[in-house]
């Protein structure tokens, strides 16, 4: 079975108003953030580079994350492999297509920065811009950016750390 999450798109409205909650997990306190069509839009951790803060203006209310959590839960248990949750990400032309690439890559296994690039239509040379594109990933879990790893099989750079990637990989049986 593969895992694939399933994007809704809705247009990022500047005077929606965002929902935050935060959920326990394997991987530390998660802070999840939707936008008021209940669209999840971020999944945080502590310490993530480039991760997400609560803000003054944010509205708490776990009313509209009751079925991330219960994926999330469900994941983490090995009893879910694939997420079906709307999604609203916001990015260049470029990162909705390396995150897209992301979303086929099944769960249990792994692609590397190459593949993703030449699913995307990139040129080796734009592995680095695919990395950067990965790394601002806002839906860590569940767009799979740690099922990525480096040409010759090392566990490079993940945005949550390398423990957590590992923790994930071992998982899903990758490791």
């Amino acid at each position: 079975m593969t895992t694939h999450v399933h994007t809704t798109p809705t247009g990022t409205n500047p005077t929606s108003t965002t929902y935050w909650t935060t959920l326990d997990s394997p991987l530390g306190p998660l802070l999840l953030t939707a936008d008021s069509s209940g669209a999840l839009t971020s999944l945080s951790v502590p310490g993530q580079k480039g991760g997400r803060e609560v803000q003054a203006d944010w509205r708490h209310d776990p009313g509209p994350f009751h079925a991330a959590q219960e994926q999330l839960r469900a994941y983490f248990t090995g009893e879910l492999k694939e997420f079906r949750l709307p999604l609203s990400t916001s990015g260049t032309a470029f990162r909705e297509r390396v995150w897209t690439a992301l979303d086929e890559v099944p769960y249990g296994s792994t692609a590397t920065y190459g593949e993703i690039a030449a699913r995307v239509g990139a040129s080796r040379a734009a592995v680095r811009a695919v990395g950067g594109a990965i790394g601002a990933n806002p839906l860590l879990v569940l767009r799979p950016c740690h099922r990525v790893i480096g040409a010759d099989g090392s566990l490079t750079g993940y945005a949550g750390g390398l423990e957590r990637k590992v923790r994930l990989l071992t998982l899903e049986g990758a490791l």
